[in-house]
């Protein structure tokens, strides 16, 4: 079903993990789709895999100029831009008396100034071709705290917010704004092949990142044409609450 065809699709952090599904995704759906990363060699590798209607960009997210080159080079070589999926993110962790400013800041520029800055970037675009979509992905840790990780629940929290920001702000313009909140996947942020962190969910292990890319390409689609401001979560069940059986 090829519900993308004339569509753009810009995705950041789209070299491996779930922006690589997604590119994958896409690219079958028709799309025309913008991988971007900083991660120059295994962005330009997926770019050749996915064929002519793939283009590697490179795209440092905390940058506002490079967001405004790729948006330029995007239209300029595509002529359009429809769907953007912030996908591009950072994990660290450690307890805070021991956590660095240094690495605080790293985590707040890519997963939460990133995001900002991508959605500023696109909305030009996309008012003048009359509506769009963006997907910001967040976390479980956008909706609940973990301990050892309050830069990342902080930046993912952030997200969560602003994505409802600018759904309210643009929906006029016929820019719809969703947040998708995965649990744990099997990615290299995640990396551990040992399933038991994930016993006491309903679905005990982590998740694909096929199974969240379905997610994320319906709420880029007109099947979700309704939906905007809000979080929508694929995470095993990890935040339905605790069994005593």
């Amino acid at each position: 079903m090829n519900e993308f065809t004339g569509k753009v699709v810009l995705i950041t952090g789209a070299a491996r993990g779930l922006g690589a599904e997604l590119a994958r995704l896409f690219v079958a759906g028709g799309a025309q789709v913008v991988v971007a990363d900083v991660l120059e060699e295994t962005g330009r590798e997926l770019a050749a895999e996915l064929g002519d209607r793939a283009v590697f960009q490179r795209l440092d997210v905390t940058r506002p100029e490079c967001w405004d080159a790729v948006v330029d080079a995007t239209l300029q070589h595509l002529g359009r831009l429809d769907v953007l999926i912030n996908n591009a993110g950072i994990l660290r962790m450690g307890a805070l008396e021991h956590f660095s400013f240094e690495d605080y800041q790293a985590v707040i520029a890519v997963n939460q100034t990133g995001c900002w800055l991508g959605m500023k970037a696109v909305l030009a675009p996309m008012k003048q071709a009359g509506g769009g979509a963006i997907v910001n992905i967040s976390s479980t840790g956008g909706l609940s705290g973990i301990g050892g990780f309050s830069a990342y629940v902080g930046s993912k929290f952030a997200v969560r917010g602003m994505t409802k920001c600018i759904a309210l702000e643009y929906g006029r313009y016929g820019i719809r704004v969703n947040s998708v909140h995965p649990g744990g996947m099997a990615t290299a942020m995640d990396p551990s092949e040992d399933n038991s962190s994930y016993a006491d969910q309903p679905i005990p292990r982590p998740g694909q990142p096929e199974e969240v890319a379905q997610l994320v390409a319906f709420l880029a689609s007109e099947r979700a044409s309704y939906c905007t401001g809000a979080e929508f979560v694929a995470d095993g069940g990890l935040l339905a609450g605790k069994s005593y059986d």
